[in-house]
């Protein structure tokens, strides 16, 4: 999506799902932060690099998130039905897997951006 993330994440046995979220919120804000810096051909950089370090802390993302416990293979089904076909609902793409960025490539037989873990 443009603005939003939706995904199904689980942490191996002893971790927090919180501090993995955490953590993939630091990483890929400082991921984001330095592509700005090192983009020799972004002609906003100054505005984008004071919009999101402000105070010398980045702030990329919203605070918060939503977390909901997948707790039977329906829900699991249906959670993935509704991140599969959001950006159909909201105009972006005609079709689930012609958007780039989602895992229902995967389910359709392209190449997906990143490998995927099944709970099934």
């Amino acid at each position: 999506m443009t603005n939003h993330l939706h995904m199904i994440a689980a942490c191996s046995e002893g971790h927090e799902l919180s501090d993995t979220l955490r953590d993939f919120k630091k990483y890929t804000a400082t991921k984001v932060v330095d592509a700005i810096e090192n983009n020799k051909y972004e002609s906003r950089k100054n505005w984008l690099l004071w919009l999101l370090k402000r105070d010398g802390d980045i702030t990329f993302w919203q605070p918060g998130n939503h977390p909901e416990l997948i707790h039977s293979r329906p829900f699991f089904q249906q959670k993935l039905k509704y991140i599969h076909e959001n950006p159909v609902r909201t105009g972006l793409w005609d079709r689930e897997e012609a958007y780039i960025y989602s895992s229902a490539r995967d389910f359709y037989g392209l190449k997906g951006l990143i490998g995927l873990s099944y709970f099934y």
